[in-house]
């Protein structure tokens, strides 16, 4: 029986490699791993609150506050009071902040695009599908097992 565990591992070693070597140089800013994915929820959510885009990541608020601190630093992120509750911030891509989002969404589907064209249709459509269930299936899961991101 293959190890189910071991073919995760590779594949999200290489993955983490990926996001580390391409996203550090989105727009000529430092980016992280954490930043890249905080800036992709804030981008395709609809007006995400801190607390949201927090709960979309699995991560603590301290540690997730501290982040988004460094991203406003860096002019990539805006945090206003929410209109409805002044105690509530909303979050914003800055102009900058959506061309280091758009930039890291292109190297990483250019990036999936190489990757897919080593298969044919058949096997492509296949992973993705496969992909899909499993992303269903981990969401019934009850169990958890997330790591803190930061």
């Amino acid at each position: 029986m293959e190890n189910t565990r071991e073919i995760f591992q590779i594949m999200t070693r290489r993955f983490g490699f990926l996001n580390k070597n391409c996203c550090c140089s989105a727009g000529g800013f430092d980016i992280s791993l954490i930043h890249s994915h905080i800036l992709y929820e804030i981008d395709h959510q609809h007006k995400p609150s801190i607390q949201q885009v927090s709960e979309a990541l699995g991560t603590d608020i301290t540690t997730f506050s501290r982040q988004v601190q460094s991203l406003i630093k860096m002019n990539l992120v805006k945090k206003t009071p929410s209109p409805n509750d002044r105690r509530v911030f909303i979050l914003s891509l800055t102009t900058e902040g959506k061309y280091v989002a758009t930039t890291i969404d292109q190297q990483m589907n250019a990036y999936l695009n190489e990757i897919f064209s080593h298969m044919n249709e058949f096997e492509k459509e296949t992973v993705i599908r496969s992909i899909k269930l499993l992303n269903e299936a981990m969401a019934k899961s009850s169990q958890c097992c997330t790591t803190p991101l930061g």
